[in-house]
């Protein structure tokens, strides 16, 4: 974070791209400003290609003034509906729109939109940190509007609407989304009035199509920290409504004096602890899910107490009606989010027991490519406070994970390895070792490692009869004792 004054903003906006804009603005006779998150992110030192451009007057006329002053170097979409358009640029991307206020229905979140002044535009605007705006026209070039102290809040660390929240969120109630998403990539706190209006209004997120909700749980989910977002959308109420299944993993029940651990709570550390070794969001997403069959399958047992048995069963079975439900693809990522949490299991019972390679092959096959990823949301899943112990699980799966690897580097060999060894070469040719033999089994060996013949009995053997035939082999040993067995 940095304070910049007008002048330093201008030259950090001292750009090509920005300077054609104004031209093609002061041309118009428009007043132009760079607004939103472009703005914020020049206090904050964080890079920014995507550019929102506001206009007072008409953003499509601005835009297509740009385009004739940069030329077919430049490429144009035009939005007419929605009164807007873009401009890719030398790797940037320009959305120009008119300034504009903006009126709801309660039943829908698609605004009522008229022609407005830049206070206008900026009243409109989610955050008082998204409201700021700097000015591109040459006259002002460099001049920041800031009327509800986006500044200011951007050094307090704070997430606030520019107006009245409860208007704010019913109006657009994917602004609710937006808040945590917010707080949780700039690691802010919301504001007491404004977290206050996201829990009188959490329910008009029912709304919201489940494509723009998904898309905000992404965005939080690619975050540092994810389990803030999540931990803010559940005291707010939002997850109650998009993710019962993990909120009712907040449970913790005693019986004759045994207590199981807040699933909770444990999933949103095992979520932390994999966001620090993956950007895989579908793996961070089946690290969420990894223990959403606890609920349903929670028994007590006078000996054993609580137990959650086939939890990795029952929730694999819960991932494709979540999928569907969050508007999720229903692909191969869905796949293999299940897979993975139906597999979690695997790998803890193996370390706890004697490390075979007949178990570890299995996981292997059943795994597939997968296997390294099961082994990070393993490992990620050792959330114990009793250090002995985790280093104890840890160390384990440490060997499970050099079995892999010794597994994989074996068969791998084996794989590779044709299936007629120099042996049977010999016989078949009356041969000693010798040079002949050396030259057949690199055949055979580049034929496999090239994939140009598979590797199995019958076409390798076609290929080593050609090839002794090339080496004049079958006449030389012709009337040896293993002629019968050549077919040439």
């Amino acid at each position: 974070m940095r304070d910049l004054t007008d002048a330093e903003l201008a030259k950090l906006i001292d750009k090509d791209i920005f300077h054609k804009i104004s031209d093609a603005a002061d041309k118009l006779g428009l007043e132009c400003y760079v607004v939103g998150g472009y703005v914020r992110d020049l206090f904050l030192e964080r890079p920014s290609n995507d550019i929102d451009v506001v206009v007072v007057g008409s953003g499509i006329s601005v835009a297509n003034e740009l385009k004739k002053i940069i030329g077919k170097r430049a490429h144009i979409s035009v939005f007419q509906n929605f009164g807007t358009a873009q401009v890719k640029f030398g790797g940037m991307e320009v959305e120009f729109v008119g300034a504009r206020k903006e009126s709801y229905s309660h039943d829908s979140r698609k605004p009522i939109v008229e022609d407005g002044t830049l206070e206008d535009d900026q009243n409109r605007r989610d955050f008082t940190i998204n409201a700021m705006a700097v000015c591109l026209n040459k006259s002002r070039f460099g001049e920041l509007v800031d009327p509800f102290g986006g500044v200011d809040d951007l050094w307090d660390g704070i997430i606030r609407t520019p107006l009245d929240p409860d208007i704010t969120f019913s109006d657009d109630p994917l602004r609710m989304m937006r808040c945590v998403r917010f707080a949780t990539q700039l690691d802010f706190f919301i504001e007491d009035e404004t977290f206050e209006a996201l829990e009188r209004n959490a329910n008009r997120i029912k709304i919201v199509s489940g494509e723009r909700i998904a898309d905000e749980l992404n965005k939080i989910m690619a975050t540092r920290t994810p389990s803030k977002g999540f931990i803010d959308l559940y005291r707010c109420g939002l997850l109650q409504i998009i993710l019962p299944e993990l909120v009712a993993m907040d449970v913790v029940e005693t019986r004759n004096g045994r207590a199981h651990k807040n699933n909770f709570f444990h999933t949103l550390e095992v979520l932390d602890n994999i966001s620090k070794t993956t950007d895989n969001i579908w793996l961070r997403w089946a690290a969420l899910f990894h223990d959403i069959g606890k609920p349903k399958s929670k028994r007590w047992d006078p000996v054993a107490g609580w137990t959650f048995h086939s939890h990795n069963i029952i929730g694999a079975k819960m991932i494709a009606s979540i999928f569907k439900r969050l508007k999720f693809p229903m692909d191969a990522k869905m796949k293999y989010v299940r897979k993975l949490v139906d597999l979690h299991m695997r790998p803890i019972i193996i370390a706890d027991e004697e490390v075979t390679d007949s178990a570890v092959r299995r996981l292997m096959n059943d795994a597939g490519d997968d296997i390294d990823d099961l082994m990070t949301l393993c490992e990620a899943d050792i959330t114990s406070k009793n250090a002995a112990r985790k280093q104890r699980f840890l160390d384990n799966f440490k060997t499970v994970r050099e079995k892999l690897d010794d597994l994989k580097e074996r068969d791998y060999k084996r794989l590779l390895q044709p299936c007629i060894d120099g042996n049977e070469i010999m016989t078949l040719f009356n041969l000693k070792p010798s040079r002949e033999v050396g030259e057949l089994k690199k055949t055979l060996k580049d034929a496999v490692l090239d994939n140009s013949v598979p590797n199995e009995r019958e076409p390798l053997m076609d290929l080593l009869k050609k090839k002794a035939a090339e080496m004049g082999l079958f006449r030389r040993y012709s009337k040896g004792p293993s002629v019968k067995c050549i077919d040439c």
